[in-house]
């Protein structure tokens, strides 16, 4: 549980949202995989920022303050604004602010979160949240001018949160004279210059928002609308882009690719400090008709949402095919035509080890895999070694190596490229095509040292490359088509290995990357192929692992028996 404590006396609503995630964290209360990484990252945080060196710290005062402001908003419809109720936010709501406005730069004060996601189903209450975050980000975030924008496909759309934050205004007198706030039909304006509007569609260049709110994202075709709010706020201190959805059926879509990178975020796949959100749902594999998993994916479960209105939702879903994936998009928040990644990522994580040293011993035996791309992108070099281990036989994959042209690696689009390149985690060869020159030097290198039993290769576009490597290095080189019958096996046998805790690897974050891309869909024989779900989402150094794998299940006498016995699998 978290190391900081809060005083409930001083703080209350920040002392509920941190027990919250402890909440989480412990299984007290049930909820998605997602949240509860979410909670743990937030956890963990607070560990760390207890240690002076941490370049960030949790601030209570900040958190309560943004809590305090947005809970003397009133409901703006339904029986509560009728009885002239406040909002009260639910824990999940409390933990979600406390996090945005709570973390800071230790150094200057700063808020840490630059971006905040936010994916739960309809009637969750998270238009009325994001009105009372647009207010606090117009009048009380301390920014001069502020400029708030909630954007969205279409008028009626981009209402959804202003109108609720402009009724807000217009029913709180006290906020009004205090702010200097003057409501207009269309637009809240400030005294010093500030403003809240709805923005359809695309908002041309002249914003600079201090704070966007992007809401139902997942009904933009592009992210046009989203970039230009996001390349708008470069004159800001400390901005905020607040994305907040349920979930559609565009999974080639800017939504559906934002909140993968914050999956990825969360499991520790990519690091982005300045990232935070929360993703309602259920998990894969949960029954979507067990009606104990509705509180899952709704957390306003029984406030906002009644369970009625659920219950009655699931039986009509049951009964008849044609409201399934309405209700799975809207009330579970499930991708309709969405494709789950193939490998366990926290098996892959749990064996990672940045301190792994290659195997040595009479029994080593090395096999390379080389999936070779266009030049303008990468190509992955790759090798596993086998050893026995207690009577069965361990795999490790150590240093895998992958290829950029200079070019590429420094779009300004491709951000993660940028980190793996400082890191060295991406090998960079200069000018705007890839070097081969440079793999083969790196080929020739390790097998002098310690020859390859085999490596195997695409013939795609590498059958020459691979030709030189065996006539001038003789390293016996293997073609390993691209085909469901050669690929299958390996492909489950690494994740079958990352189960039983045989495939070791040392947590180099672009092969991690790329393993949490690879998605397949078993076919009526249990056959699988990795596939990638977008042209971004890059798998090369997975695929590479399964051939590498491959090679050394043919040599596998274990598992000799059911796998390589094919004419598929050509040796030159």
């Amino acid at each position: 549980m978290s190391e900081l404590v809060i005083d409930p006396d001083q703080f209350p609503r920040t002392a509920v949202a941190l027990q919250y995630a402890d909440d989480i964290v412990s299984g007290k209360i049930p909820t998605c995989r997602w949240v509860r990484l979410a909670c743990q990252r937030h956890v963990r945080d607070l560990e760390k920022s207890i240690r002076d060196t941490w370049l960030y710290c949790f601030n209570p005062a900040q958190s309560e303050k943004a809590i305090n402001f947005i809970e003397l908003m009133p409901h703006t419809k339904g029986k509560w604004a009728a009885q002239g109720k406040k909002l009260a936010l639910e824990p999940w709501q409390l933990f979600f602010v406390a996090c945005l406005f709570g973390w800071v730069k230790r150094e200057t004060g700063l808020r840490r979160f630059r971006e905040a996601r936010l994916k739960v189903p309809r009637k969750n209450g998270k238009s009325a949240l994001a009105a009372g975050i647009g207010n606090y980000m117009l009048t009380a975030d301390g920014e001069y001018g502020a400029e708030v924008y909630s954007g969205a496909t279409t008028e009626k759309q981009a209402f959804e949160v202003f109108k609720p934050a402009r009724l807000m205004a217009k029913k709180t007198p006290s906020f009004l004279s205090f702010y200097k706030v003057e409501v207009a039909a269309k637009k809240l304006l400030t005294k010093t210059g500030g403003v809240f509007e709805p923005i359809v569609g695309d908002p041309g260049d002249g914003a600079s928002p201090s704070c966007a709110i992007v809401d139902e994202y997942h009904e933009h075709k592009t992210d046009k609308l989203y970039d230009t709010m996001k390349t708008g706020m470069g004159a800001r201190e400390h901005p905020m882009m607040l994305v907040i959805t349920t979930a559609g059926d565009n999974i080639a879509g800017p939504c559906y690719m934002a909140f993968d990178e914050l999956k990825n975020v969360l499991e520790g796949v990519i690091e982005d400090e300045e990232l935070f959100g929360l993703i309602y749902t259920i998990d894969d594999g949960d029954d979507w008709t067990d009606p104990a998993n509705l509180i899952k994916a709704n957390p306003n479960y029984g406030v906002s949402v009644s369970g009625d209105f659920l219950l009655s939702e699931l039986a009509k879903a049951i009964r008849s095919p044609r409201n399934q994936a309405r209700f799975k998009t809207k009330h579970l928040n499930i991708w309709i035509s969405a494709k789950t990644a193939y490998f366990n990522m926290e098996e892959w994580k749990g064996q990672g080890n940045a301190d792994l040293d290659v195997p040595a011993g009479d029994d080593v035996a090395r096999f390379g895999a080389l999936d070779l791309s266009s030049k303008l992108d990468i190509t992955a070099r790759l090798e596993v070694w086998r050893k026995m281990v207690d009577e069965s036989h361990h795999y490790y994959v150590v240093a895998p190596r992958f290829y950029l042209p200079e070019a590429t690696a420094d779009d300004p689009e491709k951000k993660h490229y940028h980190e793996w390149k400082d890191s060295g985690a991406l090998t960079v060869t200069d000018g705007n095509i890839i070097d081969f020159k440079a793999i083969r030097e790196d080929f020739e290198d390790d097998h002098d040292i310690f020859p390859f039993e085999a490596v195997a290769y695409d013939p795609w576009g590498a059958t020459q490359f691979a030709q030189e490597l065996q006539d001038d290095l003789e390293i016996n080189v293997v073609k390993f088509e691209q085909r469901t019958a050669n690929l299958s096996e390996p492909m489950k046998w690494v994740a079958a290995l990352l189960k039983d805790g045989r495939l070791h690897h040392d947590g180099n974050p672009v092969l991690t990357w790329m393993v949490s891309n690879v998605i397949a869909k078993p076919d009526a024989n249990d056959n699988v192929f990795p596939r990638k779900p977008s042209e971004e989402k890059k798998i090369d150094g997975a695929v590479a692992l399964i051939m590498a794998l491959g090679l050394a299940m043919s040599e596998d006498q274990a598992a000799q028996e059911s796998y390589l016995e094919t004419e598929d699998v050509m040796f030159l």
